[in-house]
């Protein structure tokens, strides 16, 4: 029986938004107003692949961008946390659900020789077309209206847990890390003996902090962080237990 790590990629591993940080490859840095302002809410992925394909217009090459991305600071406490984590894989299975994309994530992760503590990357697939393009396409397709139309992290959980207990794998508790919007669907997934771990000033706090003052609190224990250091503490003292 092991204990599953389920986390967001952006502002929760890494510090930052991996899509606009992409934007420091453009000329002058920055897109231009008509592309910024072409994104309609919930359609990110469609908005990103008109992003990448400007970049590549300009003649932006993926070393370039691979030396840009592999420059995104951690979060605070992260890398050991991952550290931590890689050194004790006989208690944690560890996966990534991020919006984020299978080339930004693969990069960031193996730079940093973290790659080998996750278990699983479930992220919008990306790729390098022929002509040197980054193209990115949508995770999958879902009917959950809380969330954007290309992936409802809450499907993903479900699905994976799923596949796990034909393999005949459970958990004895799930702890969700994250910092987003769409990170609530998931939390509101989790059973009492769960634990979601909002990071402290960001959306997902704000909305389960509502959820309680509204009388539908999460089912699950709320762990707020601000460093990840919090987060291994609190691992620390599980295996002490």
């Amino acid at each position: 029986m092991k204990l599953l790590l389920v986390f967001d990629f952006d502002h929760t591993i890494i510090d930052e938004n991996s899509d606009t940080w992409i934007v420091k490859c453009a000329p002058e840095r920055k897109l231009p107003n008509g592309l910024r302002n072409s994104y309609q809410p919930g359609h990110w992925t469609e908005y990103m692949g008109r992003v990448f394909a400007y970049l590549g217009d300009n003649g932006v090459k993926e070393d370039e961008m691979k030396r840009t991305m592999t420059t995104i600071p951690f979060t605070a406490g992260m890398v050991d946390l991952l550290g931590f984590i890689g050194e004790n894989k006989e208690l944690f299975d560890c996966i990534i659900v991020s919006d984020s994309n299978t080339v930004f994530i693969d990069w960031i992760l193996k730079a940093a020789d973290f790659h080998e503590v996750f278990d699983e990357v479930f992220t919008n697939p990306a790729a390098f077309s022929s002509t040197g393009y980054l193209t990115v396409q949508n995770f999958h397709a879902h009917h959950c209206a809380k969330c954007p139309k290309n992936l409802c992290k809450r499907k993903v959980l479900k699905e994976f847990l799923d596949k796990q207990l034909e393999r005949g794998v459970s958990y004895t508790q799930i702890m969700y890390i994250g910092d987003g919007g769409n990170d609530l669907c998931p939390v509101m997934f989790l059973k009492k003996n769960d634990i979601a771990m909002p990071r402290q000033g960001y959306t997902l706090e704000k909305k389960i902090s509502q959820l309680a003052q509204d009388l539908s609190p999460v089912q699950c224990s709320v762990l707020v962080w601000s460093s990840a250091t919090d987060i291994m503490s609190y691992l620390k003292l599980l295996i002490k237990e």
